[in-house]
C-alpha cells in the first residue's frame, strides 16, 4: 500500500514538473515520517526515498539508530535551542530557523563537530499566530543578522501555508515566498543562497511546484493519515 500511495505522488510531482516546464530532478521528495514506525520508513526506503523528515529531535534520534545510514534526515519541526547539540551532527538540513538566539547555537554546535550546517529560514508566510516562522518584511533582516555566522550556510526558505481545502488557495502564499527568496537573492550577501524553497504538503504540494518549490514534504500522502 505504501508504495502504491508513494508512486501516486510521484506521478503528481512529475505532472506537476511537467506543467511549471521544470525537470523532475529540480524537486526533491521529503517522506514526513513523524508518529510513523520504523517498519513503514523502512518500506518507504526501499522504494527508494532516501530524504526523510521529522519534528521532533528524539524521535529523529530514535530513527536514525535503527534505519540504513545513508538516509538524509531533515528536521523540518520547531527546534528548541537546547536540543540542537543531539542533531548536530545527523541532520542534512534545518529547515525551522526563525531567531538569531538559534542560529547562533547552531553555529556553536556545528563548529564543536567541525562542520557547516546548512539551514533554512522559516517564513510565517500567512502571518498565523499558531505557527512558528518571521514575518515576511523580517525575513531579510534576519538573514543579514545570521549570514556571518561562519559555520552555517543559509540555503533558502521554508513554510507552513494554511491548511486549506482547496490548494488554490495557498498559491499566492507561494508566489510570495519565490517573490521573496527572489528579492533575498537580489541582495547578493555572503554566505546566502536561495536556491531552496521548502514548501508545500500532503494537500497543496502539487500547487507549490508549480510556484517553485524545490523541496515537498509529503506525510499523509504517503505514509497514510496519522491515528
Amino acid at each position: 500500500m505504501l508504495a502504491e500511495n508513494l508512486r501516486q505522488v510521484e506521478e503528481q510531482i512529475q505532472a506537476a514538473c511537467g506543467r511549471a516546464g521544470r525537470k523532475r530532478e529540480e524537486v526533491t521528495l521529503i517522506a514526513v515520517s513523524k508518529t510513523k514506525p520504523v517498519s513503514m520508513l523502512t518500506e518507504i526506503y526501499e522504494s527508494g526515498i532516501r530524504d526523510f523528515g521529522e519534528n521532533k529531535v528524539q524521535e529523529l534520534c530514535d530513527k536514525k539508530e535503527e534505519l540504513p545510514t545513508d538516509i538524509r534526515w531533515h528536521m523540518i519541526g520547531h527546534l528548541q535551542r537546547n536540543k540542537v547539540k543531539h542533531i548536530i551532527k545527523d541532520v542534512a538540513l534545518i529547515h525551522s530557523v526563525d531567531t538569531y538566539r538559534l542560529a547562533e547555537e547552531i553555529n556553536v554546535h556545528a563548529k564543536k563537530v567541525q562542520r557547516t550546517m546548512p539551514i533554512l529560514i522559516e517564513v510565517n508566510i500567512a502571518r498565523e499566530s499558531s505557527k512558528f516562522g518571521i514575518l515576511e518584511d523580517e525575513a531579510l533582516q534576519l538573514v543579514k543578522e545570521i549570514a556571518p555566522l561562519d559555520n552555517l550556510r543559509i540555503k533558502g526558505l521554508m513554510a507552513i501555508a494554511p491548511y486549506v481545502e482547496d490548494p488554490e488557495e495557498n498559491r499566492p502564499y507561494f508566489k510570495k515566498l519565490k517573490n521573496l527568496s527572489v528579492d533575498i537573492a537580489r541582495e547578493n550577501i555572503d554566505n546566502v543562497s536561495m536556491d531552496v524553497l521548502s514548501m508545500g504538503m500532503t494537500g497543496d504540494y502539487v500547487t507549490a511546484i508549480e510556484e517553485g518549490a524545490t523541496i515537498v514534504r509529503v506525510g499523509t500522502g504517503i505514509f497514510g493519515k496519522r491515528k
